[in-house]
Parts: C-alpha cells; structure tokens; sequence
C-alpha cells in the first residue's frame, strides 16, 4: 500500500475539517479579459478536466496489464476446444466454487478474519433460491426465478453481516470456532427440518431459469454465466482493495488498535466486510444449485465448509485469482483421483496435496510459482553480472 493509499483512507475515516482558506482576492475589473465568454469558459473547463471515456482508458490501463488479457482469452476460449464435460464438470464447477472461496480469501487475506461459514453462506442463498423457485418439492413457492434470485441474494447477504456482527468481537482461533459452531448449527437444522428445508433430502430438481430459449445449465451457456460473475466479483475485490474502505480494511487487519486510535470504526469495517464477503459467497450458492439442480444438507455439511478454506489455501490467500486456481486444483483432484485412490480416501489425497502446499509455500500455488519467477530472475541477473565482470 502506497502512502498516498493510506492519506487517502485516513482522510475518508478519520472525519478531520480542514481550515478555510482565505479567499484569494479578486482581480481588478480593468485585468479581468474582456473576451471571457461562456464558451471559453466550458472550452477552459473541459481542457482542465479530461473526458469520462478518456479517464475511464487510463484507469484500465493502469490496472489490466498483458497477463489478464492471456488468462481471459483463454478462458474464453476454453469451452471452444473442450469437451462438455470439461467445459461443465470442471470448468463451470471450479468458477463457481472458486467465487465461494473468493470470499473467504477476501476475509482472510485482506481483513484477517479466517470464517468457515462462507459455504453456510451459499448454502442458505442455494436454500432460499429452492424455496422461493420452483423444484420437484412441493414446498417450493414457484416464483419466478428472477425474484427467487434477488430474494436469496437479499437474505444469505443479511445472514453473512449477522454471522459478522456475531463473529467480529473475537480474533483468532476464537473466530473459527464461532463460525465453525455456525455452519454445523445450520447443517443439523437443514437436516432435521421438515417444513421449511424438507430434511435430509433437500430440495431435488430445482429448475435453472430458461432465457432466450435455451436453459443456463446446459454446458455452454452455463460456463460463460459463471465466467462472467467470477469476472465480476474478481474485479470487484480488486476495486474494494484500492478504495479507502478497503486501504482501511487491511490497515485493521495489520494494527486495529491504531486505526482505532486514527478514528476508524474497527467492528464497522469488519462486519461490512463480512456483508460484502456474503453476497460474494451468495452468488456464488446460486451457481451451484444451478449446476447441481439440488440443494441437501450434504451441500452445507462440515466437509464442505473445510474444502472451501483447502481451496483458498491451495490457491493463494493474498491474491485474488488464487481462489480460481485452487478450485481447478481442487475439481480435478475430485474427478479424477478415483483413477489413482480409492473415493473413500480422497480426503486424504487432499490433505496430502494440502499439507504439502503449507510446508512449501504458505501463500498457495500462486506463492510458490512467484518465488520460483524470482529465483529465476536472481540467477540470470547474477549471470549477466559475472559476464560483465568476465569482459
């Protein structure tokens, strides 16, 4: 974070009036131009300014740098050379699952808070999604989908800022037991409600919405879907992280006594991160059910709440496209470890290829590879020096 960044977020949070200047005095009337017209002064006024558009480019420009256009043109393209069931199975499922993560990275790595509620978070969108929609239970509502959306979204993000507002007064490993206790509380009481939740089946074919025609689970469709909010809540966290919220956000994470002695409110911040790390997480719950056609209590069970903090670890904690990577990682460890163990201990190949990560690179895979880039660098620079010494 750059000093400017933190003059910024402490300006914005600190709530310091300045001193009024004195005005400058005006000019005499004789030195005054006479040719100041209302046309020369929008022409001046639009000179000193720049243009939206042209503000908007440098913007871009400043933050998408060569190796963002390769990724998303790859992932662009990537459902056009692929099979369906990679454009599906892997692909869409990762996006989709990585988004989840997503939220808990932007916890953990930029807020200091490590919760394992974020899939209790998707689970109760992907619930509220199932009843207010329509599937083949007859407690669904039959809405319609669009409304169906917008309700789940509204009620998992005011579910994520209370398990926030609940969660924020501690730290540490206190903080994961809360949210812990959480998510377990959620997983018995989906389980063993009938009424609202119908018990340990769930809700089974819960309808995907059909727009122009053609239905958002099919394949194609679905993956560009996922890609697109996994586009969106990239970027986002990328423009929370370098607003003065999220500048503030991570001066709490670092030292909250002081930036609560600078005049931040430290349990705001954080319980505002937590609304924003929940509807990250609800988007997210309603991808899945959509991908899976069912929500069950075996969607929101400990097991789960686990391989979302695996998936964020895998991948990275300080970055935000670590998620995504961690969630390949993860899906093609799923599909294709039976061919290598048996499905009864893919757990215990994940906690393998986890612990592994840990011992070796505590940021993730995305750690890993940049200190490869590094050492790399140190030895060419070291070589081009011992040639120059040479001659």
């Amino acid at each position: 974070m750059s000093a400017s960044q933190w003059r910024k977020a402490m300006n914005a949070g600190a709530g310091r009036t300045a001193w009024p200047r004195a005005a400058p005095a005006a000019a005499p009337r004789a030195a005054r131009p006479v040719a100041a017209t209302a046309g020369g002064a929008a022409s001046a006024a639009s000179a000193a300014r720049p243009l939206d558009g042209a503000r908007w480019l440098r913007w871009v420009a400043a933050r998408v740098r060569a190796r963002h256009v390769i990724v998303l043109a790859a992932a662009i393209v990537y459902p056009l050379v692929a099979t369906p069931f990679f454009t599906f199975q892997v692909g869409a499922q990762s996006l989709a699952l990585g988004l989840i993560a997503l939220s808990l990275t932007f916890l953990a790595g930029y807020g200091g808070m490590v919760s394992l509620a974020q899939m209790t978070v998707a689970g109760i969108a992907g619930y509220a999604y199932a009843i207010f929609a329509t599937s083949a239970t007859d407690i669904s509502l039959k809405w319609p989908w669009w409304l169906a959306v917008l309700l789940a979204l509204a009620i998992a993000t005011a579910c994520g800022t209370l398990i926030g507002w609940f969660s924020v007064r501690t730290e540490g490993i206190y903080t994961i037991m809360i949210t812990l206790a959480i998510g377990v509380a959620f997983y018995y009481l989906v389980q063993q409600n009938y009424s609202l939740f119908n018990g340990f089946q769930g809700f089974q074919s819960v309808k995907s919405p059909t727009v122009l025609g053609r239905d958002v689970r099919e394949p194609l469709p679905f993956y560009y879907l996922t890609l697109f909010w996994a586009l969106v809540g990239y970027w986002g966290v990328q423009y929370v992280l370098r607003a003065p919220f999220g500048v503030a956000l991570q001066g709490i994470r670092d030292n909250p006594r002081r930036m609560a002695a600078l005049g931040f409110d430290v349990t705001a911040h954080r319980v505002a991160a937590y609304a924003v790390a929940g509807l990250i997480s609800a988007v997210g719950g309603i991808l899945l059910v959509w991908y899976n056609g069912l929500v069950s209590p075996g969607s929101v069970g400990t097991s789960w709440l686990i391989n979302i903090l695996v998936i964020a670890v895998l991948g990275g904690m300080r970055h935000p496209i670590g998620p995504f990577i961690g969630a390949v990682v993860f899906v093609l460890l799923q599909n294709f470890a039976v061919d290598l163990v048996d499905r009864e201990r893919f757990n215990l190949l994940i906690g393998g290829v986890f612990l592994i990560i840990v011992l070796f690179s505590p940021d993730g895979i995305l750690g890993w590879w940049a200190n490869g880039l590094a050492r790399l660098r140190a030895r060419s620079a070291q070589g081009r020096l011992g040639r120059r010494v040479e001659t």
